[in-house]
């Protein structure tokens, strides 16, 4: 370059997941992959045909910067039986992934310097794109002991004139947690004491693993128009590439967000939102089928790492576990990448979710259930070396 590059995009720095990932794809297949939320299910048929015939019949131009208002009408559907949610089509936006919903928000309401609150162990992606829009991300712990839970009263003490936007994630990720509807409740009420907004990942809302625990949404605790929901098609209909998202918002923060959409990515793919259109209203068999298979992973994890003598975390949803590796005496990506040379065992390092994160490592319950129970028995190889 004849000149240096911005500031803030110099100064990003790359997920160590991604480093992680990089590396196990320069050692080839031999890899036991546990690194990244991958489903290793294929997109259902119904889909794939649905959107190869929108295609043919030429949805192949450019849609509405927020999306189609036949998948917005189907979306308002969705939230209402499942999340419980009442949204109207307009306050309704579809993105090209949840990501760039949740960059779209923060962008929409982030002033410079303003503050979030994270949760860490927490979303790796949220701390770096805060940085990124000027913003400071502001870490709340989220302790084992009490079920990756957070706690109200110590938010409490985090809030200052400059915080924006609480940021909430459940079914969680990288811990598993689900939060009860009395948390969610008070997590509203937090908000509407001290007039912030909530912002809510819900990407995982169908994922939930444990018997008799149940995803409750935060929007219908809402009151005044302050919380935001996101979700997406990526997990949950093993639509990862089709790059489907949306976000739920109070109408004036929907107009926002499409009006952002034009200069960021004009509109979302016509031809995926056809294929997403297809996923709600089609069989819902494979979807059960995938959540069968994810709830059998989890007890293959949970019986491989009792087994080496590993402390694990009993996700109730997601599709990601949490592996105590503390005992390494290490750095958490020194020890990921120590184990992907000598085990040929790629895992996410816990360094990579905040600062709650150090002495974890999470897996993917997304890989084949052998390769699971071996990598864990080799990570357990690695650990009490």
């Amino acid at each position: 370059m004849t000149r240096p590059p911005a500031d803030r995009a110099d100064s990003l720095r790359r997920s160590e997941i991604r480093v992680l990932f990089d590396a196990a794809a320069r050692l080839g297949d031999d890899v036991i992959r546990l690194e990244v939320g991958e489903p290793s299910f294929t997109t259902p048929v119904h889909v794939i045909e649905a959107a190869a015939k929108a295609a043919r019949d030429g949805h192949t131009g450019y849609g509405p910067n927020g999306g189609l208002l036949s998948l917005r009408e189907l979306l308002a559907e969705k939230l209402r039986r499942v999340n419980g949610i009442e949204a109207s089509t307009d306050e309704i936006v579809v993105t090209p992934g949840a990501m760039n919903a949740l960059y779209s928000v923060y962008l929409a309401l982030l002033s410079a310097g303003d503050e979030v609150l994270l949760p860490t162990p927490g979303f790796p992606n949220m701390d770096e794109t805060i940085r990124l829009l000027g913003g400071a991300p502001v870490f709340y712990p989220l302790s084992a002991d009490a079920g990756f839970l957070p706690d109200v009263g110590a938010l409490e003490a985090l809030v200052t004139e400059r915080t924006r936007i609480l940021f909430v994630n459940t079914p969680a990720n990288p811990t598993g947690a689900v939060y009860p509807a009395p948390l969610m409740g008070d997590l509203v009420e937090f908000a509407a004491r001290h007039d912030i907004w909530l912002l809510c990942d819900e990407v995982y809302d169908e994922m939930v693993l444990s018997p008799g625990c149940v995803h409750t949404a935060a929007a219908p605790f809402d009151t005044d128009g302050r919380v935001i929901t996101v979700c997406s098609f990526s997990k949950v209909y093993a639509m990862t590439g089709w790059r489907v998202g949306y976000a739920a918002a109070p109408r004036p923060v929907a107009d926002l967000l499409r009006k952002l959409q034009e200069p960021l990515v004009s509109c979302p793919s016509t031809i995926s939102q056809k294929a997403a259109e297809a996923a709600l209203t089609g069989p819902r068999a494979p979807y059960d089928e995938m959540l069968a298979a994810y709830r059998n992973r989890r007890s293959a994890a949970l019986d491989a790492a009792a087994a080496a003598g590993v402390g694990a975390v009993a996700s109730d949803g997601t599709l990601y576990m949490l592996l105590d590796v503390s005992a390494a005496g290490v750095d958490d990506l020194e020890f990921a990448l120590g184990l992907l040379e000598s085990q040929s065992v790629s895992v996410a390092p816990g360094s990579v979710f905040g600062p709650g994160g150090r002495g974890w490592a999470r897996i993917s319950l997304a890989a084949e259930e052998s390769a699971i129970t071996e990598g864990v028995r080799r990570l357990a190889k690695a650990l009490h070396a």
